[in-house]
């Protein structure tokens, strides 16, 4: 039997089908070639059988297999996903449970003290009373063996003795008692005692820890102001090392587990990053490091643009507004870049940038306070320049010319990124929903609003899930309420 070529295995298959079209051109004898006869049997919707073999395969091989595998990974995925949320929410269990016992413990320890200044208040009073009864009891013994007459000259010695020597103690106690009550001059000096104040800031005089230089003005308290007074400290800007950073957060009691518990934060404003931060090998610290330098100065900023915020609409609430005030909206509008003395364009721009968001951003752009802009021009948020004075990055495209803009201090960083993002075209969406959760009386929360960042960098919205990612793993969150504790003194740290 002789064997059929593929162009003959068309062709019958043509034949049984009884495809009209091939028929003609077989009458015409026209030669057609292996693929024009696939191409009319397609268009026949003709299975050719080479076809069937591999769409059988497909069908009933290829495709189950691939959905099988997608499973198995989607399952791996989902596996990784809950474990990964499981131990997250262990180590959230953790601190919350450490944080609760160490405030149960703090309570207790101040129970105890209470119950012990209160006991030793009740001393005296037992004095008291244990004197009057010894003094009592005496002085009927004495009375009766006096009235008996019993060596009667002895014991009216030792009677009047032991009332000499009570009363020389009486004016002994009471002379100590006024000395302490009472000013005691000397010269033209006079000394008063004075009531122990519990410092928040109680920095050591050593060699690696800083002293506290206080200034010649600080304000006066009112005597009725029951809040604790917190000094406002300041660092110069100079080449501190991590170790004495670390110090002091010892030294004034900085944690953050209080921090999120208290929902306060002390005024500490670093002017600078320690040179060695990137040496801290435990990360967790390093990070906890990064956050405690820059809380403080975000919510300064927040609380100084909420306190505009306020002064604006007491002004937009007057029916006349004075010279100082007009001044003062002239100077905002300039601030904010606000075009024709729109108002409400003013309070739309002048408002907070979530503390979560802008702790984010500060450690993606800066390397958690690592990175050389960080180190050397104090550039937390990486905003780009081409005028002023900046850091040329090292691996820069040579078809542009920006420069990193560095800043004298940290906080006039964090000044000028949030001006950037409250006046920016390009922050525009961010701004306005910023506004509708403030007009809906809503929480201005930063993972609400990070997808309205996705022009901040060039990797536009992968740029803003890892901000977010950022958030939720740090807990970011939680500092969004955060507030500064009131502060009446400003002291400068000289190292």
């Amino acid at each position: 039997m002789k064997k059929l070529s593929y162009r003959d295995k068309l062709l019958e298959l043509a034949n049984i089908y009884d495809v009209k079209e091939i028929k003609d051109y077989v009458k015409r004898r026209k030669n057609l070639t292996s693929g024009q006869l696939e191409l009319i049997l397609k268009k026949n919707k003709i299975i050719i059988p080479k076809e069937f073999k591999t769409n059988f395969i497909k069908e009933n091989i290829t495709k189950p297999l691939t959905r099988v595998s997608k499973q198995i990974s989607g399952i791996k995925e989902d596996s990784s996903k809950a474990v990964n949320r499981v131990s997250r929410k262990i180590s959230y269990f953790k601190e919350d449970s450490s944080r609760s016992l160490s405030t149960f413990f703090y309570n207790l320890w101040k129970s105890v003290g209470s119950i012990g200044i209160g006991f030793l208040n009740v001393i005296p009073k037992l004095g008291k009373t244990y004197y009057s009864f010894f003094a009592n009891s005496f002085t009927e013994i004495f009375s009766a063996i006096y009235t008996q007459n019993i060596n009667s000259s002895k014991t009216n010695r030792a009677v009047i003795g032991f009332f000499v020597f009570a009363a020389l103690i009486a004016v002994i106690i009471s002379g100590v008692t006024t000395f302490k009550d009472s000013p005691i001059s000397f010269g033209d000096q006079l000394v008063k005692e004075e009531k122990k104040i519990d410092k928040k800031i109680d920095v050591k005089k050593t060699e690696k820890k800083p002293q506290i230089k206080k200034e010649a003005k600080i304000p006066k308290v009112k005597k009725d102001e029951k809040k604790e007074t917190v000094a406002e400290v300041v660092l110069p800007n100079l080449n501190l090392k991590t170790e004495t950073v670390l110090n002091l957060f010892e030294d004034v009691n900085y944690d953050l587990n209080k921090v999120r518990y208290e929902k306060t934060v002390k005024p500490i404003y670093f002017t600078q990053f320690p040179k060695d931060l990137d040496e801290i090998q435990n990360v967790k610290l390093k990070k906890e490091t990064f956050i405690k330098i820059v809380l403080p100065l975000i919510v300064a900023e927040n609380e100084k643009i909420l306190d505009g915020r306020k002064k604006l609409e007491k002004i937009v609430s007057k029916r006349s507004t004075s010279d100082a005030e007009k001044q003062w909206l002239r100077q905002k509008f300039l601030e904010y870049k606000v075009k024709k003395g729109s108002v409400e364009e003013l309070k739309l721009r002048m408002d907070i940038i979530p503390v979560s968001i802008a702790l984010a951003q500060a450690a993606k752009e800066s390397g958690w306070g690592t990175s050389r802009f960080a180190l050397e021009g104090n550039a937390i948020f990486g905003q780009w320049t081409w005028t002023g004075r900046g850091i040329e990055p090292l691996l820069k495209d040579k078809s542009k010319n920006h420069k990193i803009l560095r800043f004298p201090i940290l906080r006039a960083s964090v000044k000028a990124y949030k001006n950037n993002l409250n006046t920016h075209k390009s922050y525009k969406k961010f701004r306005d929903k910023r506004a509708e959760l403030r007009n809906k009386r809503k929480k201005i929360s930063g993972l609400t609003l990070t997808k309205t960042l996705d022009s901040y960098a060039q990797t536009g919205s992968e740029y803003t899930k890892i901000i977010a990612q950022i958030i939720t793993q740090n807990r970011l969150m939680d500092f969004e309420p955060v507030k500064l504790t009131s502060s009446m003194k400003k002291q400068e740290l000289n190292l």
